[in-house]
């Protein structure tokens, strides 16, 4: 992250002047006006992310019954139209009062700009550094600031399997293959016996995400973590053999759901109709799952991404503190909620990812289901890497980039190896 926060400094500065009129390190008002409301900017505006948006706000009442939650949140783009409007926002000083992000690299050109207040004293006064795993404090932490308070924690690199496509072929849905050769060679069985698509795959940030989690396979995690810190050059030799891998991963997805977001492209799989038998996706899927009447490890399967077992591919949602921000204390008393056990038990239930927080009860985790509860060992064992596609290990300008890029790739104007130099291009900026 030092490095990141390095990189993009000297280009944002002038950005942050001329849009911001230098840095502005005033919290906004501190009077009785700062604790009266909060505004709240995120892109939870469907489905379980909803649902547990809506859970939050109750305990944040609860918690807060002075204060007045305004639910700012933008639709649309799994989070696109949200970051670009924060963006126009943050550049006219004209902050909301707390937003949601993706912690880790995805805020570095925040940070850099000064758009960020540092919360690392709110960590001492929530008791979070308790709390949380250090391995993800030192995630959020740069140059020992922090300006981000998880809410949860997800998982990218995940196989969900369904026991009626993988039926067709003779294939055990309860097992992983070995490695994405023999993946590989399950889905050629599976259109051998009439799974024409096996792999479901939708828009670029989902294709981001098989592609990011064939890397951690092929490269292993410490490679990958090598690769996202500018150690490991894109042209290496290991890096070319997971592009090969996900162009050949490709071939097995569907290209009429190459514009689809995560839950259409894969409604096979959460169906269980036996017209998909994988999807690579997060672990907010299950309550899509619970919604369709299927349950886990009977009609589908999870495992890690072949090759990837022990390795966690990490990303977490995350609410600010901006500078400027108009109702501080009522921002402050919101990032209480979201990182305090009350909220992040009725969040996480119902959204599908696990507690940031690793001081639950046994009585207290027997409350998630079966898979979150599996979800919540692998973390405490796996090497954690960060995820690409879910603004962890990149900056967001890179991200974007490379989802351009895939676009051309699935609409045939650049071919893999053309799709590997752009990514290369990308990383070097």
């Amino acid at each position: 992250m030092r490095k990141l926060i390095a990189g993009i400094a000297a280009a944002s500065l002038a950005f942050a002047l001329s849009a911001c009129g230098g840095t502005d390190n005033k919290s906004g008002s501190s009077g009785a006006d700062s604790s009266t409301e909060v505004g709240v900017v995120s892109w939870w505006s469907a489905g379980s992310e909803k649902d547990g948006y809506a859970a939050l706000q109750e305990v944040f009442a609860k918690q807060n019954s002075g204060i007045k939650f305004v639910n700012q949140a933008v639709s649309g783009g799994g989070g696109s139209q949200a970051k670009q409007k924060l963006q126009a926002d943050l550049a006219a000083k004209n902050p909301p009062d707390s937003y949601q992000a993706h912690a880790g690299a995805e805020l570095s050109a925040d940070i850099a700009a000064g758009y960020l207040q540092d919360v690392s004293n709110l960590y001492d006064e929530f008791k979070l550094r308790d709390a949380f795993p250090k391995d993800l404090v030192d995630r959020v932490t740069v140059d020992g600031k922090i300006y981000s308070i998880p809410s949860n924690i997800h998982r990218a690199n995940v196989v969900w399997a369904s026991k009626a496509a993988l039926d067709k072929a003779g294939i055990d849905p309860s097992k992983a293959p070995a490695d994405l050769d023999a993946w590989l060679a399950d889905m050629q069985k599976l259109r051998d016996a009439g799974v024409k698509y096996p792999l479901a795959v939708g828009m670029a940030w989902t294709q981001l995400e098989l592609l990011e989690t064939t890397l951690i396979a092929d490269l292993g995690a410490d490679n990958y973590n090598k690769l996202m810190a500018g150690d490991l050059k894109w042209d290496d030799a290991s890096v070319t053999k997971a592009f090969t891998h996900f162009d050949k991963l490709m071939k097995f997805a569907d290209p009429k759901f190459f514009g689809e977001d995560w839950e259409p492209a894969m409604a096979g799989v959460i169906k269980g109709d036996g017209t998909q038998a994988y999807s690579v996706m997060g672990d907010w899927t299950p309550p899509a799952f619970k919604t369709a009447q299927k349950t886990y490890n009977q009609d589908f399967f999870a495992w890690p991404v072949p090759g990837t077992d022990g390795v966690f591919d990490f990303l977490a949602d995350s609410f600010t503190l901006p500078v400027g921000a108009k109702h501080a204390d009522g921002a402050k008393a919101w990032l209480n909620t979201i990182s305090s056990k009350d909220g992040q038990i009725a969040f996480n239930i119902i959204k599908g990812s696990i507690p940031a927080r690793s001081d639950l009860t046994d009585e207290e985790i027997k409350q998630f289901s079966a898979y979150q509860q599996d979800a919540m060992k692998s973390f405490k064992s796996d090497k954690i890497v960060s995820s690409i596609a879910h603004g962890a290990a990149l900056p967001l300008t890179v991200t974007e980039a490379m989802n351009t890029s895939l676009g051309k790739y699935t609409g045939g104007s650049l071919d893999i190896a053309g799709l590997q130099k752009e990514f290369a291009a990308a990383a070097a900026k």
